[in-house]
């Protein structure tokens, strides 16, 4: 599973739906997989159970995750769910580069950062 920080000031729901998407994108979590259900990830983070179910209505919103009545949240297996995942790494990678960028980091030092992290 993944850890949650209390102390990031990323809300709890947000650190859920990332930690999710980190699992299915390395392959941990697998389409067609049953999803915690609301409450037992509630108990398992002691947070509140709406705040799971916030996580969880985004995750489906964004077709991570997908819902069936009486049975519960599964992840998604489709092209769209990947899709998703891609942007949103895309989206927080450009958030991370603007923050760095604010704080004094330069291209060149970007492009560094970037051929060190990825072994290009």
């Amino acid at each position: 599973m993944f850890q949650l920080d209390l102390k990031s000031g990323v809300p709890i729901s947000d650190q859920i739906v990332n930690g999710f998407i980190k699992l299915t994108a390395l392959g941990i979590l697998s389409g067609g997989e049953k999803m915690p259900s609301v409450r037992s990830l509630a108990s398992q983070f002691s947070v509140n159970p709406n705040t799971v179910q916030k996580a969880y209505t985004l995750l489906e919103q964004n077709g991570i995750i997908y819902s069936v009545k009486g049975k519960g949240s599964f992840v998604s297996d489709d092209e769209h769910s990947h899709k998703a995942i891609i942007d949103g790494a895309t989206k927080e990678f450009c958030r991370a580069v603007r923050t760095a960028h604010q704080l004094g980091l330069t291209k060149d030092d970007l492009i560094k950062c970037i051929e060190r992290e990825a072994d290009v």
